[in-house]
Parts: C-alpha cells; sequence; structure tokens
C-alpha cells in the first residue's frame, strides 16, 4: 500500500504529533511538498502533504486561518505538517481550530525533525509500495504464463481473479461469455453483454470502464477487447469493487497480453485452417469426394460423414435489372478460391464477418466442425444439417429481419445488408449441386429482399413471386397492352376472355361459363386475340407466357 499520514505519524524516527483530523490519518499520501506561499494552491495536484513553517502567513488570525485551510482542503491536500520551534513556538489555535472544522488532519512537527526527513519517508515508502507491486507484478505474470500455456484461458481467468480480488469473464468474438472464473461470476458476465458487444464496434484495442454485473450493480467492471485486427476476436471483463491498483493493474495488463498471444497465435492457425477448407471445398465442387476426405483428415472429416448445408452469404447491392447474380464471376459463379484464403477481416459494421463470427461461436461451443472459405465479396461456409452452426445462422438471419424491419424508413443502403443463401442437406457427392443451389437460394433472397432463404422454399414454393421483377412486368404490359387498347374501346373484354380460357385448358365451354357468355362468342374473342398479337394460341410457349404476362400485371 502507499503511505498514509498513519504511517508517518508512527514512523518513529519522525516523531509526528496529531493535532486534528484524526478521523482521516488513513489517508493516502502521494508526496510531500514545502511551500510557504500564502496560497499554494495552484501548485498543488491533490494528495500532497503539505510542510509549512507560517513564515508568510497570520497563523493567529482566525479568519485568515480558516480561508486557508478551506483552500486547501478544495485542492485535495491530504494533511498539512506545520514546524514548530521556527516561527511559532507552538501551533496556533486559530489553524488547529481551523483544521478541526475543515476535517483536515494537522500534524505537528518538532523542531529536530527537518522537513526533508518527511520527505525521505514518503519518498522511501512511495518506492517501496511500487517494488513491492513490480514483484508482485512480475509474480503475477509467472503465475499467469504457466496457466495459460497449462490449462489455457480458464487458468489464467483464475490467477487473474484472485489476482485483483474479484471476478474475471473471457468472450468470444460474437459477444458471448465462454469462461468465467470464478464459476458463479458466469451470472455476472452474462449481464454484460451489451457492454461487450458496443465495445466490439470499436477498433482494437478498445477498452471501457462500466457499473453493473452484480445484482446491486455495485461492481467496477473493466472490459479490454483481445485482438490485434480492426475487429476484435476476443473481449476480457474484470470485475472488483474498487479500481485496480498498480500490482493489480500489472496483472490485468499481464492477462491481456497473453490472450493476445493466444488469439493471435490462432489466427495463425485459423488461416492454416482455412487454406485447407478451401482446398476441401474445390475438391468437392469439383467431383473429387474421395480425395477431399484425405485432404480433411480429421479437421473436417467429421462434416463430410454427416449431411451438410451449403451456405453462400454477401453483403453487397441487388444487381442492376436484366443482370444474372452471377454476373462478372468466372465461369459463370465459380469460387474465387486463389486468393480465398483472406481471413473475417472486414469494417466493423460489415454483416459478413459478424455472420462468420455467430456461425464459427456456435459451432466451437457444440464441438461441430464448420467449413468458411471467403469468395471475393462472399462467404462459402458448409455446416451440419441441423446442427447448431446452422442453426445459428438461422437465428443471425430472424435477427437482421427484425432489425431490418423497425428501420424500413432509414437510410442504410443495400451495401449494409446481408442476403443468404441455404442449399438442400446434401453430402460430398452432390457438393457442386448443393453450390448451385445455394446460389439459387441467395439470388432470390436478393430479389425477394429477404435476409435468408432455403433452397427448399424456393422448391416449394411458387414461381409467381419471381414475376415482381420490373423488367418482367415491362414484357407483359408490353405483350397486353394491345388487347389492352382494343378492350378500352368497349368492343369486348379480350383481356378477361383469354384469362378464363387459359385458366380452363382450353375448354370452351367451361370457359364460356365462366363468362356468362356462348361458347361460340368466346371462341370469336379468342381469334381476335390471335389477330391483335398476331400469335397463335396453339402454341404452348404463346399460352404460358400469356399465362404468365397476366399473373405479372393481375390482369
Amino acid at each position: 500500500m502507499p503511505p498514509t499520514l498513519a504511517s508517518l505519524v508512527h514512523h518513529s524516527a519522525l516523531k509526528l504529533t496529531v493535532r486534528a483530523g484524526e478521523a482521516h490519518l488513513d489517508t493516502p499520501v502521494r508526496w510531500a511538498h514545502v511551500s510557504e506561499l500564502a496560497d499554494p494552491v495552484p501548485y498543488m495536484e491533490g494528495g500532497e502533504l503539505l510542510l509549512i513553517t507560517a513564515l508568510k502567513l497570520d497563523a493567529d488570525d482566525p479568519e485568515a486561518m480558516r480561508r486557508y485551510v478551506k483552500r486547501l482542503v478544495g485542492a485535495g491536500v491530504v494533511g498539512l505538517g506545520f514546524a514548530v520551534g521556527v516561527n511559532y513556538d507552538a501551533v496556533p489555535e486559530a489553524l488547529v481550530r481551523a483544521a478541526q472544522d475543515e476535517g483536515l488532519p494537522l500534524l505537528e512537527v518538532p523542531p529536530r525533525t527537518p522537513f526533508i526527513a518527511i520527505s525521505k519517508a514518503v519518498s522511501a515508502a512511495i518506492a517501496a509500495d511500487q517494488y513491492r507491486a513490480v514483484t508482485s507484478g512480475f509474480a503475477a505474470q509467472r503465475e499467469l504464463t504457466k496457466q495459460a500455456l497449462g490449462e489455457g484461458p480458464e487458468g489464467l481467468l483464475s490467477v487473474l481473479a484472485a489476482q485483483v480480488d474479484g471476478w474475471a469473464a473471457l468472450y468470444d468474438a460474437s459477444g458471448a461469455v465462454v469462461a468465467t472464473a470464478p464459476e458463479w461470476a458466469g451470472r455476472r458476465a452474462a449481464r454484460l453483454t451489451a457492454d461487450v458487444e458496443r465495445l466490439r464496434e470499436r477498433p482494437a484495442p478498445a477498452s471501457a470502464v462500466v457499473a453493473g454485473g452484480s445484482d446491486n450493480g455495485t461492481d467496477r467492471v473493466e472490459l479490454h477487447s483481445i485482438g490485434t485486427g480492426r475487429r476484435p476476436r476476443a473481449a476480457l471483463a474484470v470485475g472488483t469493487a474498487a479500481a485496480l491498483g498498480t500490482a493489480e493493474r500489472y496483472a490485468l495488463h499481464s492477462a491481456i497480453a497473453l490472450l493476445t498471444l493466444t488469439t493471435e497465435r490462432s489466427r495463425a492457425l485459423y488461416a492454416a485452417e482455412q487454406r485447407i477448407g478451401a482446398a476441401v471445398l474445390r475438391m468437392l465442387l469439383a467431383g473429387e469426394p474421395d480425395h477431399a476426405r484425405a485432404v480433411a483428415g480429421d479437421l473436417y472429416g467429421a462434416l463430410l460423414d454427416a449431411p451438410f448445408r451449403m451456405v453462400l452469404a454477401e453483403a453487397a447491392a441487388p444487381p442492376p435489372t436484366g443482370v444474372a447474380p452471377s454476373g462478372g464471376r468466372p465461369g459463370g459463379g465459380a469460387l474465387l478460391l486463389a486468393d480465398a484464403v483472406t481471413g473475417a477481416g472486414g469494417p466493423p459494421g460489415d454483416p459478413v464477418p459478424v455472420l462468420i463470427d455467430v456461425v464459427e461461436s456456435a459451432a466451437a461451443r457444440s464441438g461441430e466442425a464448420v467449413l468458411v472459405v471467403p469468395d471475393g465479396e462472399r462467404v462459402v461456409l458448409l455446416v451440419v444439417d441441423g446442427g447448431a452452426a446452422a442453426e445459428a445462422c438461422g437465428h443471425y438471419a430472424e435477427a437482421l429481419e427484425v432489425t431490418r424491419s423497425a428501420a424500413s424508413g432509414s437510410s442504410g443502403g443495400p451495401d449494409e445488408e446481408l442476403v443468404i443463401g441455404f442449399s438442400a442437406p446434401a453430402g460430398p457427392i452432390a457438393a457442386a449441386t448443393a453450390f448451385k443451389q445455394a446460389e439459387q437460394a441467395l439470388s432470390v433472397a436478393r430479389r425477394r429482399g429477404r435476409v435468408l432463404v432455403e433452397h427448399e422454399d424456393v422448391v416449394a414454393g411458387s414461381v409467381l413471386p419471381l414475376l415482381g421483377d420490373d423488367a418482367v412486368r415491362a414484357f407483359a404490359d408490353g405483350l397486353l397492352r394491345a388487347l389492352r387498347d382494343h378492350d378500352a374501346t368497349g368492343r369486348g373484354d379480350l383481356v378477361a376472355s383469354l384469362r378464363a380460357w387459359l385458366s380452363r385448358h382450353g375448354q370452351w365451354d367451361a370457359a364460356a361459363a365462366d363468362l356468362g357468355v356462348h361458347r361460340h362468342t368466346l371462341r370469336y374473342r379468342m381469334r381476335r386475340v390471335e389477330e391483335i398479337l398476331g400469335r397463335s394460341l396453339d402454341d404452348p410457349d404463346v399460352r404460358m407466357e400469356l399465362w404468365l404476362a397476366l399473373k405479372a400485371t393481375g390482369a
């Protein structure tokens, strides 16, 4: 501990006597300073023991002493040492009363105790406290390192919690709690998820001090991001009852450094895993499942043994009207695997890296494999069908849907949005088909303004929602315009007649009954349709185009 007024009073060589402020002797002393100025306040920083002889003070004037002492207390001076036998034979009563009124400790310094002796005692105590803090910090660093190498993050957190006399928690890249010490701290750590999320939005390294965690909210919690990249890979929370001292601060910084080293080592391993994952995916798409299994080994082998889902995700604006979703990609959307292994970097607001964090964290917690391969502006994932990673992806998409609906009137551009396409469950042999399915689902999600679309939904659904495209509506309007112009003259209802006839598959009697006209009238109208359009209704392609045009325009 730093020196206090009490430790100076008990210092046998100083022989100081307390004349006022006995209740505040446990106050730490940051320094001892000598000043004979009538107003030394401009030169004080707070925490000082001020030493005076009252050379320029009227120490017998009660009003002058009241103002003097009040200024000292306001400046944060923690004690006043008055040397007797220099200008005054005893401590003036006016000064004693003023110190008592303000609660300022007043120490009488005897003639045989020079001020420099008090300054040396304070300096030596501060140095000793710093030495103890450094020594304790090095000891904590050795123990933290030992635990980090032997027991991992859990052991490191246990040592850190003991060093700071509080609790510690580690969060993964998605903001989920992965380890706490002691175990009872899990509940407190979970309450800080929102604060951790805000910290993750800031470039690393970042830190924050928040109040909370405990049931009564009295914990003082420090949050620190872990990692050296633009986006933190983890976060550390340390909760204590009071601010950290020097020794505790050394321990905390050592823990942050060790966790950062562990994270960076994990990042290198992660990059190596991604290179293997890219090779596995390349082989699967090339129709070489046996070679893919051989390369996957223990790392991704379990993923290939169970039905998996191929997932494509991107954060990009929808393509211009008439441009295929895979436009601009070599080979009609082939993977750009040559430069695929670039990590999950990106600006803090990019939803693709966030999705990767969510999926990988869920997979890690459940112990299942997940394959992640960046592909230009999008990412390809292989996740276990029905597994934790697939479920986490779905939950994240649902949360984005809710957020998007709530902020539908905001100015967020389409490049800030995420679209995800899920394939049907597949195995290694059908990987190429699953990739095409995921691309198709991604295209539909982009077209419909949805966050996530599964291929099963596209297959089981209707083609009609796809007719909402501007180009399709323009084609439909052009195809039916001549018929509408004819009907506008009042010479017949060709559009309604065409719809009835097509809906009844060309059955004259049934369609005529629906319209309430004679079948010969309907036959005449259909001949007029053929004459106006210049196309034969016997052609199935013509009937298909007309039916889709009617559906697209709602005619």
